[in-house]
């Protein structure tokens, strides 16, 4: 059995990524052959020889990253704020942008004792496990109406609690559907959703075009059409001084916070930005409105 350098491979791998039109190629094949030999992508260095076996997988994985798979399809999971989940077809991949919601969304509970938080479009339910695995007191709800996602998002919580990790809860509901989150009306210390939003026809990658479900990327033809309706949802969620964090497309940080300013019920609205410096979600509070 021959034996070859790593590293050229990984070249010939890059360039066959770079002539597909992959964007972080070298990262991709690099990311790919540290899966395959089950080491850190920084480890890659103590492997400077791979044998036959090891060649043919990784180009036949190259071949696959090529056609614009996702790369987390290939990996068969997604990272997010500390926790890895299971992803494939009829579920939408957790983005590196959503972390700066959740690392706020755990900031602004750090001191409420036993919080009931509930995510909503939690998919995959990666937001959902990492406010779990950050707060094991938490109660955590995830509500997803897609049967395909639901599906993902009980795989994954099912290995969390099979971990040693809180239960998190799964509730198979439209969340426009008040009979399924009735009896959690007034009730939340914390909501975080990351819904649909980005507007029709707006032009993206082969990887979330062809490989993300449609229902949980695209939002009308501002992109609004679910966030609308959503945030007299969440606000009706919301104990008073609960929280809220609702991540939305970068071309939205004046709308979206507007939408939340004009009710009444909601205060400290604040637009924040990713690590990118674009504009990605909205926060609130919940107030107590005055008697009449």
């Amino acid at each position: 059995m021959s034996r070859v350098p790593l590293r050229s491979e990984i070249s010939a791998a890059q360039g066959t990524l770079e002539a597909a039109g992959v964007p972080g190629a070298r990262a991709d094949a690099e990311i790919l052959a540290a899966d395959l030999l089950r080491v850190p992508r920084t480890k890659l260095g103590l492997h400077p020889l791979v044998d036959d076996g090891f060649v043919e997988r990784f180009r036949a994985l190259v071949d696959r990253r090529a056609t614009r798979i996702p790369l987390q399809h290939l990996l068969g999971t997604a990272h997010l704020a500390g926790v890895d989940v299971a992803v494939g077809p009829g579920v939408f991949i957790p983005r590196p942008e959503t972390e700066s919601l959740v690392v706020w969304a755990l900031d602004a509970i750090a001191g409420v004792r036993s919080p009931l938080v509930v995510d909503l479009f939690t998919g995959s339910a990666a937001i959902a496990l990492a406010i779990a695995t950050a707060r094991p007191d938490a109660r955590v709800i995830g509500v997803e109406r897609s049967p395909g996602a639901l599906a993902w998002a009980r795989r994954n919580t099912e290995s969390h609690r099979d971990a040693g990790g809180t239960p998190v809860e799964l509730r198979g509901v439209d969340v426009f559907d008040i009979r399924g989150l009735a009896d959690l009306d007034g009730a939340v210390d914390l909501v975080t959703a990351n819904p649909p939003y980005v507007p029709v026809g707006t032009p993206v990658e082969p990887e979330v075009g062809e490989h993300d479900p449609a229902e949980a990327v695209f939002a009308g033809p501002d992109g609004l059409d679910v966030i609308r309706p959503l945030v007299a949802v969440v606000a009706g969620l919301l104990r008073v001084d609960g929280v809220l964090a609702v991540e939305h497309d970068d071309t939205h940080g004046e709308s979206v916070p507007a939408l939340l300013r004009a009710r009444r019920i909601l205060t400290d609205v604040t637009a924040h930005t990713d690590l990118a410096g674009r504009p990605r979600f909205v926060s609130a509070r919940r107030v107590a409105l005055p008697a009449r």
